[in-house]
């Protein structure tokens, strides 16, 4: 038996050829069907120039490859070895080959190189003078947006800059520069129907600049893709792009204090590039604002109505309705977390506020108009109501999934450096069983007003 035949296995022929078709299956899956989280979309200008780069690196580099592969396979046939045939001619000295291969490769690289050389530069220029400024600060393991353009002078005259949590918003047609840090480590900043990503470092200061000018209103997921710590997966976010009236009607509604805090004197809005339209209130007889429904497929029932009026403006948020199917989280709520969902129909706002600015809330929450809530460590929660998503994108902002939140964030998000306030849970961060902390119906308290902060 030739020495070949002993060793191949039974059943080696057929195995090999099941793995080719399931690997021929899965490149033709790959090259079908929606995708869109996909990096191939043309929304933005530098979107559109690292395209036109990558298509030509993948054409010349196809080209190159055929070209390769036809030589090779010419010289195994006509050279390969036969009975009677003399030794093939040596081409060591030959100058009109050695030319036309040193050549070939060089007019390549001149193809390739010359167009990546001038993406490279426009892409890691300044952005242009009159561009939105974004900054962009990397938690572990959420996302803060502040938008130094636009700011307000608080009732003790400190300047307030409009600060927002894991929900970015875009102008569409006009440029934004992202300036990118960190607070604690390596993250990276990507939405991918956008453009591409940037790492975000700690004390170093990266920059990313785009304009979605081939875009319309619409919403994106956002990711970190550098791993930064047990909830990497989890560090997500929504970018929205609106039209340049709506995001100017945005940002002056979330200069204004939360709803529930005491009424200041109208904010006054300084340092934009473009002047924020005043913020209208609300009719007297107008009727408080309905969160929106549950969103499906998490198992829970909807949330209830706020129980404080909230001043609404024009445009406050994107609809919620309108969001893509694949911007809206379905993460699943742990089985093992309990909460009495009945109590959320008659919580109140009115207590929860003053369980929210008296108690543990204050060491790192911050809501503008309330005066003991000027917390940084956590996310900004002026407008949380008004937010489609929290806890970085992983659950939809309603009063069943919030309530959870407070009372056991570990179980919905491993890793989350919030302590556990449900009395009787066991905290991750103390190691202990909490004593000092909120029952179900003081946490429906607390949801009702975070509900209401729209």
């Amino acid at each position: 038996m030739p020495f070949h035949t002993r060793l191949r296995r039974p059943g080696t022929r057929k195995a090999g050829a099941a793995a080719l078709t399931v690997a021929l299956a899965v490149l033709m899956a790959a090259c079908g069907g929606n995708h869109p989280d996909s990096i191939f979309h043309f929304r933005t200008d530098v979107n559109r120039d690292v395209d036109h780069l990558f298509k030509l690196l993948i054409y010349a580099g196809t080209g190159v490859f055929i070209f390769v592969e036809v030589i090779l396979i010419l010289t195994l046939v006509k050279f390969r070895k036969r009975p009677g045939q003399p030794e093939p001619e040596h081409v060591h000295g030959n100058t009109t080959l050695e030319i036309a291969w040193t050549v070939i490769p060089l007019l390549i690289l001149i193809v390739i190189g010359i167009p990546t050389v001038r993406t490279i530069f426009k892409t890691q220029a300044p952005a242009r003078a009159d561009a939105l400024q974004v900054e962009v600060i990397g938690h572990q393991w959420w996302w803060e947006f502040r938008y130094p353009q636009y700011t307000t002078r608080t009732a003790t005259g400190k300047l307030d800059t409009l600060i927002t949590a894991n929900e970015l918003y875009l102008p569409i047609g006009r440029t934004v520069n992202f300036t990118l840090k960190s607070r604690d480590v390596i993250h990276s900043f990507w939405v991918p129907s956008l453009a591409g990503k940037r790492d975000v470092m700690p004390n170093h200061t990266n920059y990313l600049w785009y304009t979605p000018d081939s875009v319309t209103a619409d919403a994106f997921n956002g990711f970190c893709v550098e791993y930064c710590g047990t909830s990497h997966a989890n560090m997500r976010f929504r970018a929205f792009t609106v039209s340049e009236a709506d995001f100017e009607s945005w940002t002056a509604h979330q200069l204004q204090p939360g709803a529930g805090a005491p009424a200041p004197a109208a904010p006054t809005t300084v340092g934009s590039t473009q002047p924020v339209g005043q913020v209208a209130s609300a009719p007297p007889n107008a009727t408080p604002s309905t969160p929106a429904a549950n969103q499906p497929g998490t198992g829970v029932p909807a949330s209830p109505a706020p129980a404080m009026p909230v001043t609404q403006a024009g445009f406050t948020a994107f609809p919620r309705d309108k969001m893509p199917a694949h911007t809206v989280p379905q993460t699943p709520l742990p089985a093992d977390l309990k909460f009495d969902d009945n109590l959320l129909a008659s919580g109140d706002a009115a207590n929860g506020q003053k369980l929210a600015s008296t108690g543990m809330c204050i060491a790192c929450h911050t809501v503008r108009g309330v005066p003991s809530l000027m917390g940084v460590t956590g996310p900004n929660l002026t407008h949380i109501g008004s937010r489609t998503t929290f806890a970085a994108g992983l659950y939809p902002t309603d009063a069943p999934h919030l309530a959870r939140w407070i009372k056991h964030s570990a179980k919905l998000k491993p890793g989350s450096t919030m302590p556990s306030f449900g009395i009787g849970e066991f905290d991750p961060i103390t190691k202990s069983n909490v004593k000092i902390g909120y029952t179900d119906a003081q946490i429906a308290d607390i949801v009702a007003y975070l509900i209401s902060l729209k």
